[in-house]
């Protein structure tokens, strides 16, 4: 038997693993366009290495798209209520951004080599965060979209709805619903129905905080690319103008023009590398815990929906129990009809109690999982920033000061 205690790890994703233990890796590779126009979309090869017997074999190879991966994350969120369902990158940019220097619209954006490597690397986490996940990784569902073949994919897609179906303002209106402090009427009385935990309003608060403060570092990292590209492209036009100065000058001034010239287009060069690693390994990083944080928003939404049910059920109860006592003292004939409702209806309460209950228990643990991740994956990206800078800072500084000699000898 694998994994009879839960772990934060899952199983091992590394197909390198001794024989004997359990393993299970995802790749999601070679993107590629398919179809014209509207009707234009990325297909991934999707890889899958394993020695589990549930599976089909050590090896399998499948052709997803992105709706497919859509399909995964609803039927796991409709399944696994109070575990928080890994985020998508997103299908396409909701802003125009400045590639290779020039503003392009969201439409070409959508298929350019970096948003669809970018797409790629989003797809290839999200995938490996739900096999390694203890409960997650145990879904029929991941085993038949890395195993199906496409016809049946799309044939399970047609049918499929969830709440992630809805336009984003429709699901953002059913979380701020369940936070705002209203009132809903309940068997014909106001009764709040919202948890008055102060564990709950805690966590509640930490995540409207996280988000607020992921969101604002995210933008700033957006800005940091755009100012890195712009910087290159500055830097580049400055290096081309120089050049042709010192071509025009032809002496020993026209020769340190035009290697100013040339240090700054490698200068340039540079400058663009490190905004590319600046967005897959920063901006990204930052925009994924955003995502993140929504899935958190969209558990706690069922939450307080499944506190809701037990809240309404338990009402019900009241009210039927007062009821069956007036029935019983009438010495009514419907007495046996009501109390085979009354047990019926205990039984859901019971049930809604003990769904509610999982939910906050599977929270509390997701909660500690994901702050151990958070802690890990905020720290690298962090780390990777300040080396990235150190290293590009260090050859600004050598490529100027290489040429401060020349430039004195000229000026004097």
């Amino acid at each position: 038997m694998i994994n009879t205690q839960r772990s934060t790890s899952g199983l091992s994703l590394s197909p390198r693993s001794p024989s004997s233990q359990p393993y299970l890796s995802v790749s999601v590779t070679d993107p590629v366009k398919l179809g014209n126009g509207v009707q234009a979309y990325i297909s991934y090869r999707v890889i899958t290495k394993t020695n589990l017997p549930e599976y089909q074999g050590p090896e399998k190879i499948v052709i997803r798209r992105y709706s497919d991966f859509v399909w995964l994350r609803d039927r796991l969120f409709e399944k696994y209520k109070g575990i928080f369902i890994p985020p998508l990158p997103e299908k396409s940019a909701v802003v125009c951004f400045i590639i290779n220097f020039a503003l392009i619209s969201t439409k070409k954006f959508r298929f350019s080599a970096e948003f669809i490597e970018m797409r790629r690397q989003g797809l290839d986490v999200f995938v490996n965060r739900i096999a390694s996940h203890y409960d997650l990784q145990q879904s029929e569902d991941l085993r038949t979209f890395l195993q199906a073949d496409e016809e049946t994919m799309e044939r399970l897609r047609s049918y499929e709805t969830g709440i992630f179906k809805k336009k984003p303002a429709d699901l953002m209106q059913i979380f701020k619903d369940v936070q705002s402090k209203v009132s809903d009427v309940v068997l014909g009385k106001e009764k709040p129905v919202e948890e008055s935990n102060p564990e709950y309003e805690k966590l509640k608060h930490y995540i409207f905080e996280l988000e607020n403060h992921l969101s604002e570092a995210q933008k700033h990292a957006y800005r940091l690319v755009k100012r890195h590209r712009e910087l290159s492209q500055s830097l580049q036009d400055f290096g081309k103008a120089t050049k042709l100065l010192g071509a025009c000058e032809g002496n020993a001034l026209g020769k340190t023009f035009t290697e100013l010239g040339v240090k700054s287009e490698t200068l340039s060069i540079k400058l663009q590398k490190e905004s590319h690693q600046l967005l897959m390994n920063f901006e990204e990083p930052l925009k994924d815990y955003v995502r993140a944080v929504q899935s958190i928003k969209a558990a706690i939404a069922e939450r307080a929906n499944a506190f809701r049910q037990q809240c309404e059920l338990a009402e019900t109860i009241k009210l039927k129990e007062i009821n069956l006592d007036k029935l019983m003292l009438t010495r009514s004939d419907k007495v046996g009809e009501a109390e085979l409702e009354y047990k019926e209806l205990k039984e859901d309460s019971e049930e809604a109690t003990r769904r509610f209950q999982t939910i906050v228990s599977l929270m509390n643990e997701e909660m500690m999982r994901f702050q151990e991740q958070k802690t890990f994956d905020m720290g690298l990206a962090f780390h990777n920033f300040s080396k990235g800078q150190a290293r590009l800072a260090n050859s600004i500084a050598d490529a100027w000061r290489s040429l401060l000699p020349k430039l004195e000898a000229c000026s004097s």
